[in-house]
């Protein structure tokens, strides 16, 4: 079978090897299950049996900080996995608290309750967040869980300084947060038997920097069978952005960098925080560093690095070039993904942000496109959207996601099977409490409502939005159990495919009679338009 992996463990428990012989656990997994470092206790959950907060790496504090991802302390007596673990250091935002906890490389676990008749496919979930923000616990799967009849882990990696931070002399500089989420993987492979799942179908599944991460694992040597089919929602190798998109004065840039780059932009950092002295010095001095004064700095490591062990190319030119691991892809975006950041682009005061105003849309578009702005204009004549706001969120939203994603899915689709979708539904549940200032239709993320509970909090879905997100677990977890998403039935779901010329498929999904349909993604994200513009040396 295509996108089939093999279990990397040579020193698996004995009870773990056992289950893995016979197929399938001999019953369902109870409140307690052993892990190769200790027995942990979850709970009931409804249909769902629910583990938190596993432990699948020691600690990365004191000479840690900054080291690859080490084995645990094995325990001995029952682990309480009834809440979740710490979410790695971050300032207050999706953790409205933030977290200073960098005791946080743990995992979730939900299991279909019942007994399985076969070990069950495994979904990793790798959330999103910039890579500056957010925790595994943040998803409930117990509707993809049960509905799904998969077993999925949500997991924590390191974020922002902690998990990107690079300095000369530093082993492993700017990939931590990668190496986590591969030592996740690992900790799956040798463990997930335990709970029923099965270790030779493990799925990638990440959104936004997730679905970035996805994407370079399937050029990294270390994660050759660690999974063997990717989701990646929102989030492509050639990931990039112009002058401006996100913010006024944001300077172009790509979310993957060599690791030089991250390199010296480290040895900045480092004076700036009074570390000096030869590389090793500086090392030490930042090690010791509290959390507290690496927090200000955050934001600022939010690029993996190739160029490494981990990365040792360009993610996209890997690509390009075929080498890759070569397995079935689901990949897409959202139809509105940049109102998100379009809805508080400009300074309303008192700390409070509001919609792009038409005097900003006039001074970015002549920043940021200059003697091509004319014919952006004409691509885009302002007189088709109702609000300043909304033409520079649709001119955004095609340029810095869908014409990179879209070209990622055409690379792919040329030795891999592919199924591409957008995520369409115009009026989603809000991500946030406060009410919208613009209409942000489809926005970033908006489609995770209709895989997970956020936030402890699920959904509130009308009748037809229930239906689509019953359909969409069925897609997402069919081609979690077999490379096809439409295997158990539904609105079929052709490949994505160049072949014979034709224009590649894309499933549209929204609520309602006809909501999942064709769509010409590269027609309606103005693509040809983009690939023409694109200049050498950028994706």
């Amino acid at each position: 079978m295509v996108g089939a992996v093999t279990s990397c463990a040579d020193d698996e428990p004995a009870a773990l090897r056992a289950v893995e012989q016979t197929g399938v656990a001999d019953k369902a997994p109870n409140d307690v299950v052993r892990t190769e470092y200790g027995p942990v206790r979850g709970k009931a959950d409804g249909n769902v049996r629910v583990f938190q907060g596993i432990p699948y790496a020691a600690p990365p504090v004191g000479g840690l900080r900054w080291t690859p991802p080490r084995p645990p302390s094995p325990w001995q007596t029952v682990r309480d996995a009834t809440k979740p673990g710490p979410a790695c250091p971050q300032n207050p935002g999706e953790i409205p608290s933030g977290s200073k906890n960098e005791d946080c490389l743990n995992l979730n676990v939900t299991v279909p309750a019942g007994a399985p008749s076969k070990p069950r496919p495994v979904v990793v979930w790798v959330p999103g967040g910039g890579y500056y923000m957010g925790a595994g616990s943040n998803y409930g799967a117990q509707r993809m869980a049960a509905k799904g009849d998969v077993v999925v882990v949500s997991v924590n990696y390191r974020l922002g300084v902690f998990g990107f931070f690079g300095h000369p002399g530093l082993e492993g500089s700017g990939t931590y947060g990668l190496k986590d989420q591969q030592a996740a993987l690992s900790w799956v492979q040798r463990n997930i038997a335990g709970f029923g799942g099965d270790p030779r179908n493990v799925t990638f599944a990440g959104q936004s920097a997730g679905a970035i991460s996805g994407c370079a694992h399937l050029t990294s040597p270390s994660a050759k069978g660690l999974f063997g089919k990717a989701v990646l929602e929102s989030g492509a190798c050639s990931h990039g952005w112009l002058e401006n998109f996100d913010y006024r004065k944001q300077p172009a840039g790509d979310i993957l960098q060599p690791l030089a780059a991250v390199q010296a932009h480290g040895r900045e950092t480092a004076a700036g925080l009074g570390c000096t002295g030869d590389d090793q010095a500086v090392i030490a001095c930042l090690r010791g560093l509290p959390v507290d004064k690496l927090l200000p700095v955050l934001g600022k490591y939010i690029y993996p690095a190739y160029g490494t062990d981990v990365l040792p190319q360009r993610p996209s030119d890997a690509l390009r070039a075929g080498r890759y691991h070569h397995m079935p892809v689901l990949s897409g975006n959202t139809r509105d993904e940049a109102t998100q950041s379009t809805a508080i682009y400009d300074d309303a005061g008192g700390g409070q942000r509001k919609p792009m105003t038409e005097q900003t849309f006039n001074a970015v578009m002549a920043e940021t496109f200059g003697k091509d702005e004319a014919a952006v204009r004409a691509e885009y004549p302002r007189s088709s959207y109702d609000s300043a706001a909304l033409a520079w969120s649709a001119i955004a939203t095609d340029r810095k996601w869908a014409y990179t994603q879209y070209a990622m899915s055409r690379t792919l689709s040329r030795q891999v099977p592919v199924y591409q979708f957008e995520f369409a539904d115009p009026n989603p549940p809000a991500l946030s409490p406060a009410p919208p200032k613009m209409p942000m239709g489809a926005q970033h993320a908006s489609e995770l409502w209709y895989l997970f509970d956020l936030g402890g909090m699920p959904p509130k879905l009308d009748a037809e939005q229930q239906r689509l997100a019953d359909q969409m677990i069925g897609y997402w977890t069919g081609f979690a159990a077999s490379g096809d998403p439409a295997r158990d039935g539904g609105p079929a779901w052709p490949r994505f495919t160049t072949a014979g010329g034709r224009t590649p498929h894309v499933q549209s999904l929204a609520p309602g009679d006809g909501g999942i349909r064709p769509v010409d993604l590269a027609a309606e994200h103005h693509l040809a338009f983009w690939a023409k513009m694109a200049k050498p040396g950028r994706p």
